[in-house]
């Protein structure tokens, strides 16, 4: 049972008699005895007389995905079965982090009717977010006290990552196409594919001119190069503990999620294949074999329910899987931290396994801002601050320079910005033909 917000006034409303019947001559304790034991009585019967919260038949609607921090419209359906009108208040039983509105609806259902209640969320957490019943008071006749039960209706929304990174897309996408020869641009560089003949242009590179088709034709002409397809792109995430870094408004597993969803985005624009693994001791997610169109819902499913674990990354295991997964060269790319030489022991190890048959690049969202030297040296925060994030500069120079002596490229950037570079370094590759 339950009692409302009625029950204090109504107590209170004791104290008219208690002054009237007092001033009579009644013993006080007596009167507000009496007016107390009235009070139960009513609240008593209230309940008793309430309808039952379980001739509420719930039934449930919600989009099976939504991104985190786009809303997601919930919808309850509440059948009355009784024979009596049901008036009183749901809770749906949301976690906080699913965005559900914090107030009660309020509900009046005549007997056979059915309502729909509607809410919206809005998720602030990657994963499966659940609700697995409802809570319904009803109220008595007299609105003092009424019923409540706990009614079973399971709900699963699972949230994905929002890839805001997607508004780089476009710019990419053109450069794209202007190195696959969409437009009148052509590259011609080493390992790339040749496409098609076409005849000379003064300010073409006489380089490219095929001189066995112009012995064929009245005209010189040309040979135009596109960059190779069915390149293949193995992405590792580490999921160890420093993926769980704060990096800007988010962790650093989240950037590295953006990060890859733009690269999986274009590389299957470009005719490549891309393998994700997210791992630190156990593999905790893996896409492969998905390709085109299919490739980036595969991906942020894939990534929904993925946590960063407190434990080190096993870098040996690391490079064994990635080692399967491509059997001829391929670009690995590392979505790890480059900021702590001593937790980049184990990574730096097993680097070179990567390098001497794969293009590596090691991206990283990094922690470190610029921090005004003046302002540091006159505030004493401030100047711990300061020597935090110089430490933390400095180390992740020289892992940075670590990776560079291993064969592979390093880069670090800013939770926002580490997704366009990473496919800009994508893009070069193509570019230069070595991918």
């Amino acid at each position: 049972m339950f009692v409302t917000g009625r029950l204090p006034i109504v107590v209170a409303g004791g104290l008219v008699p208690l002054v009237l019947l007092s001033a009579a001559g009644m013993p006080a304790w007596a009167v507000f005895g009496a007016w107390l034991l009235l009070v139960v009585a009513a609240v008593a019967v209230d309940t008793a007389l309430a309808p039952r919260p379980a001739d509420l038949r719930v039934a449930r609607t919600l989009p099976a995905r939504a991104r985190r921090g786009e809303a997601a419209l919930s919808e309850l359906r509440l059948t009355n079965t009784a024979g009596r009108r049901v008036r009183g208040w749901v809770r749906d039983a949301w976690q906080p982090t699913a965005g559900a509105p914090a107030a009660r609806a309020r509900i009046d259902v005549l007997s056979g009717q059915t309502i729909t209640l509607r809410a919206s969320l809005m998720p602030r957490r990657r994963g499966e977010l659940t609700s697995d019943f409802v809570v319904v008071r009803a109220l008595g006749p007299l609105s003092l006290a009424g019923r409540q039960q706990r009614i079973d209706a399971r709900g699963v929304l699972r949230v994905l990552p929002p890839f805001s990174s997607r508004r780089h897309l476009p710019s990419r996408l053109a450069r794209l196409r202007e190195l696959d020869g969409e437009t009148s641009v052509q590259v011609r560089g080493r390992g790339t594919e040749f496409d098609s003949l076409r005849e000379y242009v003064r300010g073409d590179d006489v380089r490219a001119i095929d001189w066995r088709a112009t012995a064929r034709s009245a005209t010189t002409m040309l040979r135009t190069w596109r960059p190779e397809r069915d390149r293949h792109i193995v992405v590792v995430i580490d999921t160890g503990r420093t993926a769980a870094t704060r990096v800007d408004d988010g962790v650093r597993l989240d950037a590295a999620m953006e990060a890859t969803l733009l690269l999986g985005a274009l590389a299957a624009r470009a005719g490549d294949h891309v393998h994700l693994v997210m791992m630190d001791r156990l593999v905790r997610a893996r896409v492969s074999g998905v390709d085109g169109a299919a490739l980036v819902p595969a991906l942020v499913d894939a990534m929904a329910p993925v946590e960063a674990q407190l434990i080190d990354t096993d870098w040996s295991e690391v490079a064994s899987l990635v080692r399967r997964l491509t059997a001829r060269p391929a670009l690995v790319v590392l979505l790890t931290a480059q900021d702590d030489p001593a937790a980049a022991r184990g990574f730096l190890a097993a680097l070179p396994t990567l390098t001497a048959r794969s293009r590596v690049l090691v991206a990283s969202a990094s922690t470190v801002g610029d921090t005004d030297d003046e302002t540091a040296t006159t505030d004493a925060d401030a100047a711990y601050t300061w020597a935090a994030s110089e430490h933390a500069r400095q180390g992740g120079e020289r892992v940075g320079a670590a990776i560079g002596r291993a064969g592979a490229v390093a880069v670090t950037a800013d939770a926002a910005s580490l997704p366009p570079r990473v496919a800009d370094h994508y893009l070069a590759l193509k570019l230069r033909g070595l991918l």
